[in-house]
């Protein structure tokens, strides 16, 4: 079994698209995952981009995904650490990246600036390694 971490961009990408993510795989993301999800989903409805209903339907596809959500301590003191080494102000990403170190085999993300950034930092896998063939 390969253990990947997903981010919110890779989790609202599943969602949308309504691709199954082979159960060889666990996926693992750290628990702000929730509130990136509902907002960047809430964000969409208020610009106009997705419909409430399909937003909420969304929601309801992500809440179902087997997603194991992680944010103790040590996750935490990780992820500042991350974010100092790295120059990162913020420490959202850093939890990714913290997460992956501590537990899984790699990282998946959509975002092709920060897989350039954590380069070297942990492995990168791209979305097609999650899918179910």
């Amino acid at each position: 079994m390969t253990r990947f971490v997903v981010d919110s961009g890779v989790v609202l990408h599943l969602a949308g698209e309504e691709i199954e993510v082979t159960a060889k795989h666990e996926l693992l993301a750290p628990t702000l995952l929730r509130s990136q999800t509902l907002s960047a989903l809430h964000e969409a409805v208020h610009r106009g981009e997705l419909a409430p209903d399909v937003a909420r339907e969304r929601l309801r596809r992500i809440g179902a995904m087997p997603i194991r959500l992680l944010g103790d301590a040590v996750l935490r003191r990780r992820a500042w650490e991350i974010a100092e080494q790295l120059g990162w102000a913020e420490t959202y990403d850093a939890e990714y990246v913290a997460l992956t170190q501590l537990q899984a085999d790699a990282f998946v993300t959509l975002d092709a600036k920060l897989a350039r950034r954590v380069k070297g930092i942990v492995a990168t896998a791209n979305l097609d390694a999650l899918r179910k063939r």
